[in-house]
Formats: C-alpha cells, sequence, structure tokens
C-alpha cells in the first residue's frame, strides 16, 4: 500500500531544494519532515473533485471545516471545542508569531525546551523577545524536563511555547509531564501556545493535548493541521483551537493584521476528506512507520554501527545519537553527506544541544531506506 513517489520535479522542497540545502546533488534527502507516501485517496479524490471546477478564486471556511476539525478532536484525544474556538491559519509556524505579537511584547521572555524544531527560537529573536532555554535533560538515551529549572524559567517568562510531541526527540509528553507544566505555568501566569502538529502520529503513549486539562483551558492556545498526519503540509492549511475570549480576539487581530483571512480551496477540501475519512489510512499509515523505525534500529544494532536511536514515541522522525562515532559535528556532517551521501538534518540546526545528533526522516518507503541503511554501512565501513 505504502510506496515512495518519485517527487523531483515538482517543486518539491524535500528533493529539489536538496543540493542548495547540502551542497551537492547526489545526496539521498531524508530531511524536511514531510513524507514521501501518498496522501489517502479521500484527500486525492477530494482534490480531483474540487480541481473539476474551472474557478479557484477567494474562498471562505465552511460549517463542513469547523464541523470536521470538531469531530476529529473528540475522536482522538476525547476534546470537545466549540466551533467558536476554531480559528483558520495558513500555518503553525505563521501561527506562532501570531501568538508572539498578541500575547508579549519586545524584551518579553519565551520559554523554550531545547533542542527544538528551529522556527520556535528564530521567531521569538526576530521578534525582539527573550529566548529562555528549559534545556531537556538526556541521560540512557531517553529525554526529561528539568522542573525545576522550568519553574525558574517561569518565574520570568510571559509565554511558554510547547512543542507536543516534541520535534526532534519524538517524546510524547507524559499526562504527568504536561501536568506539572501547566501547574507550574498557571502559579506564574505563564500562558501556553501548544504545537501539537504531530499530535495524530503517536505510537505506544497517548497523546494529551494541553487544551484537554480544565485548569489551563483559558490559558492557552492549541495549534494543529492535518498537514504531518496526511502528508499535506504544501496545501498551507492549519488553525488555532483557542476556548479563551480574550485570547483568541488578540490572536485574531494579530492574524489579520497579516492580510492572511482567505482559505486555501484545496487544503479545506483535504482537511475535509482526511478528517472525515482518513482514520482506517492513518492506522495503516502508524504500523507501517512503526516498521520502517523498527527496521532502522535493528539495523544500526545489527551491524554494529555505533549511532544510538533515541526512542521513537511519535513522529516519522529519529532523533540519532551519533557521539559514539568520536566525529566532531563539522565531520559527522560531512561523513553523512558527503560519504555516504545522505540529507539529514544535522542536530546543531535544533541548538547546540543537537551537538553529536542528526535527524532521520522515515516518512518513505522500506526500499529507500534499505538504500540509505547499505550507504550508511559502506561509508563507515570505509572509516573504521
Amino acid at each position: 500500500m505504502f510506496k515512495s513517489i518519485n517527487r523531483q520535479g515538482t517543486y518539491t522542497t524535500k528533493y529539489d531544494d536538496a543540493k542548495k540545502k547540502f551542497g551537492t546533488d547526489d545526496v539521498l534527502p531524508l530531511w524536511v519532515a514531510d513524507m514521501d507516501l501518498a496522501s489517502p485517496m479521500c484527500v486525492q479524490e477530494a482534490m480531483q473533485k474540487r480541481a473539476q471546477h474551472p474557478i479557484y478564486g477567494y474562498t471562505n471556511y465552511p460549517e463542513a471545516y469547523y464541523i470536521a476539525i470538531q469531530k476529529w478532536m473528540e475522536k482522538r484525544f476525547e476534546w470537545k471545542i466549540k466551533k467558536e474556538w476554531i480559528v483558520p491559519c495558513y500555518g503553525v509556524v505563521p501561527s506562532l508569531n501570531f501568538a508572539m505579537s498578541a500575547y508579549t511584547n519586545e524584551g518579553d521572555s519565551i520559554i523554550v525546551q531545547t533542542p527544538l524544531y528551529p522556527p520556535f527560537v528564530s521567531s521569538i529573536k526576530h521578534k525582539k523577545r527573550r529566548v529562555l532555554e528549559n534545556t531537556l535533560q538526556y541521560a540512557d538515551g531517553a529525554y526529561t524536563i528539568d522542573f525545576e529549572d522550568f519553574e525558574t524559567k517561569a518565574q520570568e517568562a510571559k509565554l511558554f511555547l510547547l512543542c507536543s510531541p516534541h520535534n526532534p526527540t519524538s517524546r510524547a509528553w507524559s499526562k504527568e509531564e504536561l501536568e506539572q507544566m501547566v501547574d507550574i505555568c498557571l502559579a506564574h501566569d505563564v500562558c501556553i501556545v501548544s504545537d501539537e502538529i504531530h499530535a495524530d502520529i503517536v505510537y505506544a503513549k497517548v497523546h494529551h493535548s494541553i487544551g484537554t486539562f480544565k485548569q489551563i483551558m483559558q490559558h492557552c492556545v492549541v495549534l494543529n493541521a492535518p498537514s504531518k498526519t496526511f502528508n499535506v503540509a504544501g496545501l498551507n492549511t492549519s488553525y488555532a483551537i483557542i476556548p479563551d475570549t480574550r485570547l483568541r480576539q488578540a490572536y485574531t487581530l494579530e492574524q489579520n493584521k497579516s492580510g492572511i483571512t482567505n482559505g486555501n480551496p484545496f487544503g479545506i477540501e483535504a482537511l475535509i476528506a482526511a478528517y472525515e475519512e482518513g482514520d482506517a489510512w492513518l492506522v495503516l499509515l502508524k504500523d507501517y512507520l512503526r516498521q520502517n523505525i523498527r527496521y532502522v534500529k535493528t539495523f544500526l544494532e545489527k551491524e554494529h554501527i555505533p549511532i544510538v536511536p533515541i526512542e521513537t514515541e511519535a513522529t516519522f522522525l529519529m532523533w540519532l545519537d551519533c557521539r559514539q562515532m568520536g566525529m566532531t559535528q563539522e565531520a559527522l556532517v560531512h561523513f553523512f553527506v558527503y560519504e555516504a551521501k545522505l540529507g539529514l538534518n544535522d542536530g546543531t540546526n535544533f541548538g547546540s544541544q543537537g551537538e553529536g545528533f542528526m535527524r532521520l526522516n522515515v516518512g518513505t518507503s522500506k526500499d529507500v531506506l534499505e538504500v540509505a541503511m547499505q550507504r550508511l554501512l559502506e561509508a563507515y565501513r570505509k572509516n573504521i
């Protein structure tokens, strides 16, 4: 059912920008966080049906869009939300920026948990806010939260940008971890903006949306999209869920200032179709991704390659601890790009805490991963 599709020549960032990214055109791209796997048939058919209408003009958000989100949130996360809480948007990263503008001023402090998806930190700096790093603690192959440091940072912060599930470490935060963060933020009047774009792709654990914690509902914003789940990131369709009227009005004001107020007709159809009909496909996708993750882990162990994959609790992104390779970060990146000919994400792009790490996208076919692992093995053997 799942096989990689040739995306070259379709203006895709992952492939057509690979040479600009890595400086060479012979790498196998396994970096930017979308998949090489086709979107579900229900999405394809909805898009094709919409394309048959010959006009693609300004588009509003129909009732079906809101209902689809409401039903998906209740079905997947046991969260009953009201239509008026939903604010349609263009993408999660723009929403992060709108939220920062709405809830903080220049010079205010914002908590993030590093290593972290780069736009969090870069957006804070661009807006001339202060970054407070609550560095995740890495020990025995697992990441945990330093709650003592988190509370110290919360005493001077206005906002906490939560990544849940976490990118790049693929942590699916437990209910207890989230409750503790919620309690600390409430105690110090810190608003939480939670990026939950990877929420649907969680494996052994359960995703707990921050919005389901009643005590924080009036002090939080949840950002989500079908982008990662159904591989429709290029359709630029996302949404914010903001239960509190005051926070919602402030956010909407900032979004309206940007001029992004109309919907993408194809993105709207894709969201509705995916959320109404994509459940069964998602079950199969998660099973396929689990197999890919297991394959990479088993291969590294079997061939005694000194790379330790962190347990992938969520996402299709594997966080690889390469420190036993005994290389500097510069040498490690060179090894992957020019010797193994693999285009992974440099761990230091996620902050200094990513030194010695690389991020691998397994949202592709087993065949592609087999080629990638063979390239890695051959390059490693030449270096030992």
